[in-house]
Order: C-alpha cells, then sequence, then structure tokens
C-alpha cells in the first residue's frame, strides 16, 4: 500500500467510525427499546410509566393577587383591566390593536359581520379545523368552500385555492390549524390578485411566526381563542386583531350592542348606532389572561424545542411521517404535535389499534378531526328557511354542493393517518419525549403480534 491508498484508506475509515459513533450515541435510546419487554398491550411495560404536566397550569403564588383585586373591587364586568389585557395582547402579537371578546368563535363571526361578509357571498375554508371556522360563515349568510388540505403540513394546500374561486367569492380564512402556520405568503398573493378579504383564524397559534411576524397579522383581521385547553387559556375568551381602527370601532360598537365607539359616531349620546350584540369580556377573565401571559413565551419556546426533538426521534420509524413546516415559518405554537400514520408499515394495523397501543404506553393521543365538510350542520343550514329565502334552488342542490367540496385528502387525513398529542405533553422533559419515540418504535417492531391479539 503506497502512502495515497494509507491516507486514504485512513480518512475514510475514519469518517466512517465517526459516523458509526454518531448513529450509537443518537441511538441508544433506540437499542434500549429494542431490547426491552414485549408492548404494553400485549402485557409488557409501559414506555411512560409517569404523569403528564397538568393543564391550565395555575399558581398561586404569582397569579391569585390580581385576579383577588379584581373580585374584591366588585368591578367585574368589563373595565380597565380589560383594556389592559388588549392593549398588552396587541404588543405581544404586533398588532395596532386588540378587541378581547367571549370566545374566539364570536371573534370570527364579529369580523365577518364587520367585514360585511354576508349574504351571497363564499368564502374559502379548510376542512381540517375545527367547527367554528365554518359556522361562522353559515351565521353570517355566506356559503362555506372548502379547500383541500396539504396532509404533510396539515393546512389548506394553496395550489387548490384558485380553482375554488367564483364570481360570489369574498373572503379566506386560513385556519393555522394545530399552531402550525398556513403558507401565508402565497395566500395573501392570491387574495389580493382577486380582491378578496382575508380573516385569519389564528385560534390555535398564539406566538406562531412567519419570517419574524406573528400569524393574526397577515389578513385584514386575526381571531385567537383562550379557551381553557388553549396554550393561552381563561376559561373562556377570544380576541380580534387589526390595524385597522375603522373596523376595530365597528367590531367594538358591535361587542357592546352597536353603541357608539371611535369612528362609528360623533357623539355618544347618540344612541344605539348598529346592529349590535354583547360580546364583552369580564375583568376577573382579563385578570387569569394576563397571569398567563406572563408564561406564553417560554412555554411557547419549550413547545417548539420539544416539537423539534421529538419530530428528529420518530422521523426515521417507517410508517410515521411528522408535520411539516412551511420554509418561511420561524415558529410554530405547537397547540398540537401531529404526525400521519401509514398502516401499511405496521403489517397493516388499523389507526384505531395503534392508538389504543400507544395509551397502553402511557402515551395519551387522539386521531384527531372528523370530516368537517361532511357533517349534517351544513344540510340543516341549506334547509333551514332563511337560506331558502335568499338562495335559489340550484344554490341549494345538497348532492351537487357535496360533490363540488369532495376533499379527497382531508377524507384519508381525518379517517385513517392523522395522529395528534396535546400541547401539555411538550412542556414535559425531554426524557419523556424519548418516551413517546420509545413507545411508537416498540408498537412499530410487535406490529405483527399486536395484530394477532
Amino acid at each position: 500500500m503506497n502512502r495515497r491508498n494509507f491516507i486514504k484508506k485512513g480518512i475514510v475509515g475514519g469518517t466512517s467510525m465517526l459516523a458509526v459513533s454518531k448513529s450509537k450515541a443518537a441511538n441508544i435510546w433506540v437499542k434500549s427499546a429494542e431490547s426491552s419487554d414485549k408492548p404494553a398491550i400485549l402485557g409488557g411495560p409501559k414506555a411512560h410509566a409517569g404523569t403528564w404536566p397538568k393543564w391550565p397550569e395555575w399558581n398561586s403564588a404569582t397569579d391569585e393577587k390580581r385576579l383577588l383585586e379584581v373580585m374584591r373591587s366588585g368591578v367585574w364586568s368589563r373595565s380597565k383591566v380589560t383594556d389592559e389585557f388588549e392593549k398588552r395582547w396587541a404588543e405581544m402579537i404586533g398588532a395596532k390593536r386588540a378587541l378581547a371578546v367571549v370566545n374566539g368563535t364570536n371573534a370570527l363571526n364579529a369580523s365577518l359581520a364587520q367585514l360585511e361578509i354576508g349574504w351571497g357571498d363564499e368564502v374559502l375554508v379548510t376542512p381540517y379545523t375545527f367547527i367554528a371556522s365554518v359556522s361562522c360563515i353559515l351565521l353570517n349568510g355566506a356559503i362555506p368552500v372548502f379547500v383541500d388540505i396539504d396532509p404533510e403540513t396539515f393546512q389548506m394546500d394553496p395550489d387548490n385555492i384558485e380553482k375554488k374561486i367564483t364570481p360570489r367569492t369574498r373572503a379566506i380564512i386560513p385556519v393555522h390549524i394545530l399552531g402550525l402556520p398556513c403558507d401565508m405568503q402565497r395566500i395573501m398573493a392570491i387574495a389580493k390578485k382577486h380582491d378578496l378579504l382575508v380573516v385569519e383564524d389564528a385560534c390555535q397559534a398564539w406566538l406562531a411566526e412567519i419570517n419574524g411576524k406573528k400569524v393574526g397579522t397577515f389578513g385584514n383581521a386575526g381571531c385567537f381563542s383562550f379557551q381553557n385547553s388553549k396554550n393561552m387559556p381563561i376559561g373562556e375568551g377570544g380576541a380580534i386583531v387589526s390595524d385597522d381602527d375603522e373596523f376595530m370601532d365597528r367590531c367594538y360598537s358591535y361587542h357592546n350592542y352597536g353603541n357608539p365607539f371611535g369612528s362609528t359616531a360623533g357623539q355618544y349620546w347618540a344612541g344605539t348606532v348598529m346592529i349590535g350584540t354583547k360580546l364583552r369580556l369580564t375583568e376577573y377573565q382579563a385578570a387569569i389572561g394576563l397571569a398567563q401571559m406572563e408564561r406564553l413565551e417560554q412555554q411557547t419556546e419549550v413547545r417548539n424545542e420539544n416539537a423539534t426533538y421529538l419530530k428528529s426521534l420518530i422521523a426515521e420509524i417507517p410508517g410515521i411521517v411528522p408535520y411539516r413546516l412551511y420554509d418561511d415559518v420561524t415558529k410554530a405554537a405547537f397547540h398540537l404535535f401531529p404526525f400521519t400514520y401509514h398502516a401499511e408499515a405496521f403489517k397493516g394495523m388499523p389507526r384505531a389499534k395503534f392508538l389504543e397501543a400507544l395509551r397502553a404506553e402511557g402515551v395519551p393521543c387522539s386521531g384527531g378531526y372528523t370530516e368537517l365538510n361532511k357533517m349534517p350542520f351544513l344540510k340543516n343550514a341549506f334547509e333551514s328557511k332563511y337560506f331558502k329565502k335568499f338562495y335559489s334552488a340550484a344554490d341549494l342542490d345538497y348532492e351537487r354542493y357535496m360533490e363540488e367540496n369532495d376533499c379527497p385528502k382531508n377524507e384519508k387525513l381525518c379517517n385513517e393517518q392523522a395522529v395528534w398529542f396535546s400541547q401539555s405533553l411538550l412542556l414535559a422533559p425531554k426524557e419523556n419525549m424519548r418516551n413517546i419515540a420509545t413507545a411508537i418504535r416498540k408498537i412499530h417492531m410487535n406490529a405483527e403480534a399486536i395484530m394477532k391479539m
């Protein structure tokens, strides 16, 4: 062997040894999993025998002072504490203004109403979301048009948007579902091209960012939820954010019976000036929200760190495909950690059996949403006397509507593929992320035995 070949062989050999060393270091926990007892569903030990963080969090030492002050003051209806909450939420999101309302559902309802989206209009929306993203369209008299999803990102697929636009299309509701941002750059470009309004449903996406800009601040309005399970929990609550002062004045008036506010009227004693309702947040809700806001940024960082780590652990498991973030996403909220499950890599094990086996390992999990675009509330709306008064029989042809709003990728995701972990699991120590990955590997390695049980 000459000197050149000796050096070449040494370099290649050294590189190979380094790769093997790194591989061994990265997979110590895998080796442990492979040599462990059988899966818990077959009588073996749980991959995670401990507990998970409780939600919502409440620290009596730091959180109760402000709440007790409000309760003892006797000023419980909307006043200065709610004003403070709105100011701080707008600052945190990077919006000019925020309006607190009773819940995220009514944040959406009010936003559509004050953008005058209603009878005769069509609104584009994803089928992979909570019902409020769609019910707000129907409650304002418009018709939802469903845009199929990209199963890799769980979001409305921009490639499918323009084919759904008609002369009646007035708006798009991008839903940053699961706390993963939509492809807002493309969506906003399409909206601008077709002169469409954009109402962001950020009800699961507190502090998520695209190129450093918070979601909820790209469109005409952004809507947030503070329901008990959410990353920013109040029990119930919501908010609208926008940089449009006239729009926000109308929303304020609308949420307070239609009484004049700001640009909605010149004189407060002019009386009620518009159709409105009562959506005001209470002072004690705002006090709880201010306490929760103190830890939201730190918790969001922890969720992002653990989600990235967990993704790296499970990405190489056959049949497991973790979420994909768009390239310009600089931060996600991770209200849920999602991945797609592919039964063919698990000996044909149905998702329901996989979830059962995962729960047996001590890992709480869910199959996620059912098909929203096929739920009976749509037919109920079409058959209501108000829709029949305004829309033609052709417009309300439910069979034709169902055909035109078929979303096959969403159907497969909902019925066969999606798996979720809740946001509170991502607040656990990193060791617990390894336990989740170990649980999945145990199930994969023993899929045949589980299928025979």
